[in-house]
């Protein structure tokens, strides 16, 4: 894959995430710190709890993915984008263009979810 379609893409998934985790952020910060302002039924406040929780999750999750990309984008830098950091094979452009942050083939990252299943 050429540099400035790697650039593109990897700049599309950053803004995307970056997006998504202003609106997660923004719903927490409006939201408060739920635990704290519970003080109706105890059905409404676990639902509240949860929601706040699955809220903060998201957040974590997606500041994952940003170190995801920062991850692409050192690669572009050093020149090894579209290169498995597992075999050193060529990762095939089609597979970047759906998962521009792709760091193995699919095989490899197939076998690594099987071997660690989350």
């Amino acid at each position: 894959m050429n540099e400035t379609r790697a650039r593109e893409l990897v700049a599309a998934e950053r803004a995307r995430i970056e997006s998504m985790l202003v609106g997660v952020t923004g719903e927490i910060r409006a939201d408060g710190l739920l635990q704290g302002q519970q003080t109706g039924e105890y059905a409404d406040a676990g639902t509240a709890v949860e929601t706040e929780t699955v809220a903060l999750a998201h957040a974590a999750d997606l500041r994952r993915q940003l170190d995801d990309v920062i991850r692409a984008e050192q690669r572009i830098e050093a020149g090894s984008y579209g290169i498995s950091v597992e075999s050193g094979f060529p990762i095939p452009d089609a597979r970047l263009e759906i998962e521009p942050l792709a760091e193995r083939t699919v095989e490899e990252q197939t076998s690594l979810e099987h071997a660690h299943p989350r």
